[in-house]
């Protein structure tokens, strides 16, 4: 399945990475609406929901952690193509099986036997760091990262569309678009990495614990992993808790958190297809990283603050810079990495960032469990998006004192 460029049918280019990912997307972003409320079918009680659904969140980021960094490893020797196919099939068997599990035994099996499988998002970004040069994968970040948010635009609405007909009918639309994705990766999407960029795979590499040495080992990355992992930690923290959070603050059920989440895709696409260029152009990626961050965590303030749902979408609305600051510090991540490794740094990124889903879930689903028999409308059901606020605000302290220590290192060598 894998061919280097000069006998593939086509030079690899970002159109066709960018359908590959948005087709993905919106096929992920269709259970996002519905899976709590499937989960709640198992159960008697929003503190017996919010726990298994943490245990399912759970299973999928811990089969990611240890799934992610070999076939980052498994991208950098035998392509990207390969092992992105390898992840449409993964997804596909996680919708199909979801749909037909009839219990939370095996729809927690089922998350898991996925979670092993996916890693497009790092494959999909390793894709984009071949094809780019070091001042373009900024920009080519953004624009990625526009298709992930143009996937949650479409899907969520769809999703919680389809699920006010029947909970079951967007794992069966997603399961679809998944195998439709795969036909695509095997007949349309080229592969980007030549031959002679490749290297050995090597299991000392690919094991997790080894990948997020080799991370913190970069030059001019160290600091900056803590930085990722309370990044990734609060994004995993809010997806893990938004609908729950919404249902147990405002009494939403998915047609509104689908809306919900298509303000938020929506937002995301807007900034980082359109705006993450002039944006770049007016601060350097270190910059907008930092301004990225403190915007996010005022935004995780406020949502958690929120006391009317209309405010939920003022808050998107306000978080502009907050939707760069992920692409400028994985282009910052990566310009560090060399041509040959850009799977094994970017698949440790990923790791990285399912240790952190590992860990999400259960801060997410506790403090949830701990709010949920408060009333309708209570602040303190906002518990969760306070803890994000807080460790966003440690992660814009520690990249802001990084960015800061090497300003002063070049200033003095300059000296």
């Amino acid at each position: 399945m894998s061919a280097s460029p000069s006998a593939a049918p086509r030079r690899a280019a970002m159109p066709f990475i960018l359908i590959a990912v948005l087709i993905d997307m919106v096929s992920i972003g269709l259970i996002v609406p519905v899976l709590p409320p499937l989960v709640g079918l198992y159960t008697g009680s929003q503190a017996d929901q919010a726990f298994w659904f943490g245990a399912i969140s759970l299973a999928f980021g811990l089969a990611n952690f240890f799934g992610a960094p070999v076939l980052g490893a498994l991208s950098d020797r035998f392509g990207r193509r390969p092992v992105m196919l390898l992840g449409f099939a993964g997804l596909a068997i996680s919708f199909f099986g979801s749909a037909l599990a009839p219990s939370l035994a095996v729809l927690l099996v089922v998350r898991l036997v996925s979670g092993a499988m996916q890693a497009n998002a790092a494959v999909a970004q390793a894709y984009v760091a071949d094809i780019s040069t070091p001042e373009e994968k900024a920009k080519r970040f953004g624009l990625l990262g526009a298709m992930f948010g143009l996937g949650f635009v479409l899907g969520p609405v769809m999703g919680g569309l389809l699920g006010d007909i029947d909970l079951h009918l967007p794992f069966w639309v997603a399961g679809g678009l998944a195998v439709a994705n795969s036909l695509y990766g095997l007949f349309v999407l080229p592969e980007s990495l030549p031959a002679e960029r490749r290297q050995a795979f090597a299991w000392s590499r690919a094991n997790p614990v080894a990948s997020l040495r080799r991370l913190g080992a970069l030059e001019g990355v160290g600091p900056l992993v803590a930085t990722l992992a309370l990044a990734s930690l609060v994004q995993f923290t809010m997806h893990s808790t938004w609908v729950l959070y919404t249902q147990f603050k405002f009494g939403w059920g998915p047609k509104e958190n689908g809306w919900s989440l298509f303000a938020v895709g929506l937002m995301a696409t807007l900034v980082q297809g359109g705006l993450m260029r002039p944006l770049l152009k007016r601060w350097a990626a270190p910059r907008l990283a930092v301004l990225g961050l403190v915007s996010s965590a005022c935004a995780y303030a406020l949502w958690g603050a929120a006391t009317e749902d209309w405010m939920m979408y003022a808050v998107i609305g306000f978080n502009v810079l907050g939707f760069t600051a992920t692409a400028a510090l994985q282009s910052i991540v990566s310009n560090a990495a060399d041509a040959r490794s850009q799977g094994q740094t970017l698949g440790a990124v990923a790791s990285l960032q399912s240790l952190m889903a590992v860990i999400a879930p259960m801060i997410g689903a506790s403090l949830l469990g701990l709010v949920s028999h408060l009333p309708l409308g209570d602040w303190r059901i906002g518990l969760p998006f306070f803890f994000c606020a807080l460790a966003q605000a440690l992660g814009a302290f520690l990249a802001w004192r990084h960015f800061r220590a090497q300003r002063r290192a070049v200033a003095s060598a300059a000296a």
